[in-house]
Protein backbone atom coordinates (compact mmCIF):
# COMPACT_ATOMS: atom_id res chain seq x y z
CA UNK A 1 0.00 0.00 0.00
CA UNK A 2 1.43 3.38 -1.01
CA UNK A 3 1.91 6.19 1.50
CA UNK A 4 0.73 9.72 0.74
CA UNK A 5 2.10 12.94 2.18
CA UNK A 6 2.27 16.62 1.38
CA UNK A 7 1.86 20.23 2.37
CA UNK A 8 -1.61 21.78 2.28
CA UNK A 9 -1.40 25.52 2.81
CA UNK A 10 -4.35 27.69 3.82
CA UNK A 11 -4.46 31.29 2.57
CA UNK A 12 -7.04 34.04 2.23
CA UNK A 13 -8.03 37.47 3.44
CA UNK A 14 -8.40 38.35 7.14
CA UNK A 15 -11.36 37.07 9.17
CA UNK A 16 -12.69 34.52 6.66
CA UNK A 17 -12.29 31.55 9.02
CA UNK A 18 -8.88 30.11 8.10
CA UNK A 19 -7.87 29.32 11.68
CA UNK A 20 -11.20 27.69 12.53
CA UNK A 21 -10.87 25.55 9.41
CA UNK A 22 -7.29 24.59 10.29
CA UNK A 23 -8.32 23.45 13.77
CA UNK A 24 -11.14 21.34 12.31
CA UNK A 25 -8.94 19.67 9.70
CA UNK A 26 -6.14 18.83 12.14
CA UNK A 27 -8.38 17.92 15.06
CA UNK A 28 -6.31 20.01 17.48
CA UNK A 29 -6.81 23.57 18.65
CA UNK A 30 -3.53 25.06 17.46
CA UNK A 31 -4.53 28.32 15.75
CA UNK A 32 -6.14 31.31 17.44
CA UNK A 33 -9.70 31.71 16.21
CA UNK A 34 -11.45 34.89 17.36
CA UNK A 35 -14.00 37.24 15.86
CA UNK A 36 -11.29 39.85 15.23
CA UNK A 37 -9.34 40.20 11.99
CA UNK A 38 -5.56 39.81 11.71
CA UNK A 39 -5.49 37.25 14.50
CA UNK A 40 -2.83 34.98 12.97
CA UNK A 41 0.62 36.55 12.72
CA UNK A 42 2.80 33.55 11.98
CA UNK A 43 2.63 30.57 9.69
CA UNK A 44 1.47 27.70 11.90
CA UNK A 45 1.70 24.04 10.90
CA UNK A 46 -0.70 21.34 12.05
CA UNK A 47 0.06 17.73 11.15
CA UNK A 48 -2.62 15.10 10.55
CA UNK A 49 -1.32 11.53 10.70
CA UNK A 50 -3.12 8.37 9.58
CA UNK A 51 -1.71 4.86 8.92
CA UNK A 52 -1.33 5.61 5.19
CA UNK A 53 -1.05 9.38 5.09
CA UNK A 54 0.56 12.50 6.58
CA UNK A 55 -0.99 15.89 5.78
CA UNK A 56 0.97 18.98 6.84
CA UNK A 57 -1.51 21.88 7.03
CA UNK A 58 -0.29 25.47 7.35
CA UNK A 59 -2.42 28.36 8.61
CA UNK A 60 -1.20 31.79 7.43
CA UNK A 61 -1.88 35.45 8.25
CA UNK A 62 -4.68 37.13 6.36
CA UNK A 63 -3.63 38.82 3.12
CA UNK A 64 -3.80 42.60 3.37
CA UNK A 65 -2.17 45.81 2.19
CA UNK A 66 0.65 46.38 4.73
CA UNK A 67 0.51 49.54 6.86
CA UNK A 68 3.68 48.85 8.85
CA UNK A 69 6.68 46.51 8.80
CA UNK A 70 5.04 43.80 10.91
CA UNK A 71 2.27 43.46 8.30
CA UNK A 72 4.87 43.39 5.52
CA UNK A 73 6.48 40.39 7.17
CA UNK A 74 3.09 38.77 7.83
CA UNK A 75 2.32 39.06 4.11
CA UNK A 76 5.54 37.22 3.29
CA UNK A 77 4.32 34.23 5.31
CA UNK A 78 1.28 34.08 3.01
CA UNK A 79 3.29 34.59 -0.18
CA UNK A 80 5.69 31.85 0.92
CA UNK A 81 2.76 29.49 1.35
CA UNK A 82 2.12 29.70 -2.40
CA UNK A 83 5.63 28.52 -3.18
CA UNK A 84 5.89 25.28 -1.21
CA UNK A 85 2.36 23.87 -1.26
CA UNK A 86 1.31 20.58 -2.81
CA UNK A 87 -2.32 21.69 -2.47
CA UNK A 88 -3.61 25.21 -1.78
CA UNK A 89 -6.80 26.01 0.13
CA UNK A 90 -7.97 29.53 -0.70
CA UNK A 91 -10.58 30.47 1.90
CA UNK A 92 -13.13 33.19 1.23
CA UNK A 93 -16.64 33.83 2.56
CA UNK A 94 -20.09 34.98 1.51
CA UNK A 95 -19.53 38.71 2.02
CA UNK A 96 -16.05 39.65 0.85
CA UNK A 97 -15.47 41.00 -2.63
CA UNK A 98 -13.98 38.27 -4.83
CA UNK A 99 -11.35 40.56 -6.37
CA UNK A 100 -10.08 41.89 -3.03
CA UNK A 101 -6.26 41.86 -3.00
CA UNK A 102 -6.20 41.18 -6.73
CA UNK A 103 -2.38 40.98 -6.90
CA UNK A 104 -2.29 38.02 -4.51
CA UNK A 105 -5.22 36.37 -6.27
CA UNK A 106 -3.39 36.70 -9.59
CA UNK A 107 -0.50 34.71 -8.11
CA UNK A 108 -2.94 32.02 -6.98
CA UNK A 109 -4.36 31.82 -10.50
CA UNK A 110 -0.92 31.10 -11.96
CA UNK A 111 -0.24 28.11 -9.71
CA UNK A 112 0.11 24.68 -11.32
CA UNK A 113 -0.83 22.81 -8.14
CA UNK A 114 -4.43 21.90 -7.19
CA UNK A 115 -6.33 24.86 -5.71
CA UNK A 116 -9.52 24.45 -3.69
CA UNK A 117 -11.56 27.62 -3.19
CA UNK A 118 -13.54 27.17 0.01
CA UNK A 119 -16.50 29.55 0.31
CA UNK A 120 -16.97 29.71 4.06
CA UNK A 121 -19.85 30.98 6.20
CA UNK A 122 -22.62 29.75 3.88
CA UNK A 123 -24.73 29.52 7.04
CA UNK A 124 -25.05 33.32 6.73
CA UNK A 125 -27.10 33.03 3.52
CA UNK A 126 -30.51 34.69 3.43
CA UNK A 127 -33.02 31.90 4.16
CA UNK A 128 -36.17 33.58 2.81
CA UNK A 129 -36.44 34.37 -0.91
CA UNK A 130 -38.74 36.97 -2.45
CA UNK A 131 -42.17 35.87 -3.80
CA UNK A 132 -40.59 35.46 -7.26
CA UNK A 133 -37.85 33.24 -5.87
CA UNK A 134 -35.19 35.90 -6.27
CA UNK A 135 -32.57 36.26 -3.59
CA UNK A 136 -32.85 32.71 -2.35
CA UNK A 137 -29.88 31.23 -0.55
CA UNK A 138 -29.29 28.87 -3.48
CA UNK A 139 -29.30 31.75 -5.94
CA UNK A 140 -26.89 33.76 -3.78
CA UNK A 141 -24.50 30.84 -3.57
CA UNK A 142 -24.66 30.15 -7.32
CA UNK A 143 -23.81 33.76 -8.09
CA UNK A 144 -20.80 33.72 -5.77
CA UNK A 145 -19.58 30.39 -7.16
CA UNK A 146 -19.86 31.78 -10.69
CA UNK A 147 -17.74 34.81 -9.77
CA UNK A 148 -15.01 32.61 -8.32
CA UNK A 149 -15.08 30.29 -11.32
CA UNK A 150 -14.38 33.28 -13.56
CA UNK A 151 -11.57 34.52 -11.32
CA UNK A 152 -9.92 31.12 -10.81
CA UNK A 153 -11.09 28.86 -13.65
CA UNK A 154 -8.65 26.02 -12.78
CA UNK A 155 -9.74 25.84 -9.15
CA UNK A 156 -12.32 23.54 -7.55
CA UNK A 157 -14.95 25.40 -5.52
CA UNK A 158 -16.46 23.92 -2.37
CA UNK A 159 -19.02 25.77 -0.17
CA UNK A 160 -18.45 25.15 3.55
CA UNK A 161 -19.42 26.30 7.02
CA UNK A 162 -16.48 25.91 9.39
CA UNK A 163 -18.68 27.08 12.26
CA UNK A 164 -21.18 24.26 11.70
CA UNK A 165 -18.61 21.78 10.29
CA UNK A 166 -20.57 21.59 7.03
CA UNK A 167 -18.70 19.97 4.11
CA UNK A 168 -15.44 19.75 6.09
CA UNK A 169 -15.37 15.97 5.55
CA UNK A 170 -15.79 16.56 1.82
CA UNK A 171 -12.82 18.94 1.82
CA UNK A 172 -10.66 16.41 3.68
CA UNK A 173 -11.74 13.63 1.32
CA UNK A 174 -10.76 15.71 -1.72
CA UNK A 175 -7.40 16.62 -0.17
CA UNK A 176 -6.65 12.92 0.36
CA UNK A 177 -7.50 12.21 -3.29
CA UNK A 178 -5.17 14.97 -4.52
CA UNK A 179 -2.28 14.30 -2.15
CA UNK A 180 0.87 12.93 -3.88
CA UNK A 181 2.70 9.76 -2.90
CA UNK A 182 5.61 10.48 -0.60
CA UNK A 183 7.33 9.81 2.71
CA UNK A 184 6.33 11.09 6.14
CA UNK A 185 8.09 14.38 6.86
CA UNK A 186 7.51 14.31 10.61
CA UNK A 187 7.28 11.73 13.38
CA UNK A 188 3.85 10.07 13.50
CA UNK A 189 3.23 11.41 17.03
CA UNK A 190 4.06 15.03 16.09
CA UNK A 191 1.10 17.33 15.47
CA UNK A 192 2.82 20.70 14.93
CA UNK A 193 6.21 22.18 14.11
CA UNK A 194 5.96 24.82 16.85
CA UNK A 195 7.50 24.54 20.36
CA UNK A 196 5.47 24.69 23.56
CA UNK A 197 6.53 28.31 24.22
CA UNK A 198 4.87 29.37 20.97
CA UNK A 199 1.46 28.18 22.14
CA UNK A 200 1.87 30.09 25.41
CA UNK A 201 2.30 33.30 23.42
CA UNK A 202 -0.63 32.48 21.14
CA UNK A 203 -3.01 31.70 24.00
CA UNK A 204 -2.02 34.90 25.78
CA UNK A 205 -2.48 36.93 22.56
CA UNK A 206 -5.91 35.35 22.19
CA UNK A 207 -6.94 36.68 25.62
CA UNK A 208 -5.60 40.12 24.77
CA UNK A 209 -7.61 40.10 21.54
CA UNK A 210 -10.75 39.12 23.43
CA UNK A 211 -10.40 41.49 26.38
CA UNK A 212 -9.15 44.74 24.79
CA UNK A 213 -10.59 46.97 22.08
CA UNK A 214 -9.39 48.95 19.09
CA UNK A 215 -5.65 49.12 18.44
CA UNK A 216 -4.43 47.73 21.77
CA UNK A 217 -4.32 44.00 20.80
CA UNK A 218 -2.46 44.75 17.58
CA UNK A 219 0.20 46.78 19.40
CA UNK A 220 1.00 43.85 21.72
CA UNK A 221 3.56 41.09 21.41
CA UNK A 222 4.06 38.30 23.96
CA UNK A 223 7.46 36.81 24.80
CA UNK A 224 8.00 33.80 27.07
CA UNK A 225 11.15 34.42 29.11
CA UNK A 226 10.95 31.26 31.23
CA UNK A 227 9.28 27.88 30.67
CA UNK A 228 10.13 25.25 33.27
CA UNK A 229 8.21 22.00 33.07
CA UNK A 230 7.98 19.14 35.57
CA UNK A 231 5.84 16.02 35.56
CA UNK A 232 2.98 17.83 37.30
CA UNK A 233 3.26 21.55 36.52
CA UNK A 234 4.78 24.28 34.37
CA UNK A 235 6.26 27.56 35.60
CA UNK A 236 6.00 30.34 33.01
CA UNK A 237 7.27 33.92 33.04
CA UNK A 238 5.91 35.99 30.16
CA UNK A 239 6.20 39.61 29.04
CA UNK A 240 3.57 41.57 27.14
CA UNK A 241 5.33 44.21 25.05
CA UNK A 242 3.44 47.31 23.94
CA UNK A 243 4.50 50.32 21.88
CA UNK A 244 3.72 53.18 24.27
CA UNK A 245 3.46 53.93 27.99
CA UNK A 246 -0.22 54.78 27.62
CA UNK A 247 -0.85 51.29 26.22
CA UNK A 248 0.99 49.76 29.17
CA UNK A 249 -1.43 51.49 31.52
CA UNK A 250 -4.42 50.15 29.61
CA UNK A 251 -3.08 46.58 29.61
CA UNK A 252 -2.46 46.68 33.38
CA UNK A 253 -5.68 48.54 34.22
CA UNK A 254 -6.72 50.15 37.49
CA UNK A 255 -5.00 48.34 40.37
CA UNK A 256 -3.90 45.64 37.93
CA UNK A 257 -7.41 44.31 37.37
CA UNK A 258 -7.18 44.11 33.57
CA UNK A 259 -3.84 42.31 33.60
CA UNK A 260 -5.11 39.87 36.21
CA UNK A 261 -8.07 39.06 33.96
CA UNK A 262 -5.72 38.26 31.07
CA UNK A 263 -3.43 36.19 33.29
CA UNK A 264 -6.26 34.20 34.83
CA UNK A 265 -7.90 33.51 31.48
CA UNK A 266 -4.59 32.50 29.93
CA UNK A 267 -3.68 30.25 32.87
CA UNK A 268 -6.98 28.34 32.62
CA UNK A 269 -6.58 27.84 28.87
CA UNK A 270 -2.95 26.80 29.27
CA UNK A 271 -3.89 24.22 31.91
CA UNK A 272 -6.43 22.75 29.51
CA UNK A 273 -3.94 22.85 26.62
CA UNK A 274 -1.01 21.24 28.46
CA UNK A 275 -2.99 19.10 30.91
CA UNK A 276 -0.93 20.35 33.86
CA UNK A 277 -1.06 22.95 36.62
CA UNK A 278 0.27 26.28 35.39
CA UNK A 279 2.09 28.93 37.44
CA UNK A 280 2.01 32.04 35.30
CA UNK A 281 3.70 35.38 35.99
CA UNK A 282 3.03 38.18 33.50
CA UNK A 283 4.84 41.51 33.16
CA UNK A 284 4.19 44.45 30.86
CA UNK A 285 7.01 46.39 29.18
CA UNK A 286 7.33 49.05 26.47
CA UNK A 287 9.26 48.39 23.25
CA UNK A 288 8.68 51.65 21.42
CA UNK A 289 7.15 51.29 17.94
CA UNK A 290 8.23 47.64 17.73
CA UNK A 291 5.93 46.94 14.77
CA UNK A 292 8.11 49.17 12.58
CA UNK A 293 11.45 48.19 14.11
CA UNK A 294 13.62 45.68 12.22
CA UNK A 295 15.50 44.68 15.38
CA UNK A 296 12.30 43.96 17.27
CA UNK A 297 10.74 42.06 14.38
CA UNK A 298 13.79 39.83 14.12
CA UNK A 299 13.76 39.24 17.88
CA UNK A 300 10.06 38.32 17.80
CA UNK A 301 10.50 35.92 14.88
CA UNK A 302 8.84 37.88 12.08
CA UNK A 303 11.78 38.77 9.81
CA UNK A 304 11.99 36.12 7.09
CA UNK A 305 15.28 37.43 5.71
CA UNK A 306 17.21 35.69 8.48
Amino acid sequence: MSFKSGFVNIVGNPNVGKSTLMNLLVGERISIATFKAQTTRHRIMGILNTPDMQICFSDTPGVLKPNYKLQENMLQFSVGALQDADILLYVTDMVETPDKNADFLERVGKLEIPVLVLINKIDSLTPNPSPKGEGSSQQQLEEIVEKWQKLLPKAEIIPISALHKFNIDAVLKRIKELLPDGPAYFDKDQWTDKPARFFVTEIMREKILLYYDKEIPYACEVVVEQFKETDKNIHINAVIYVERESQKGIIIGHQGVALKRVSTGARKSLEKFFGKSIYLEVFVKVDKDWRNNDRALRAYGYDLRD
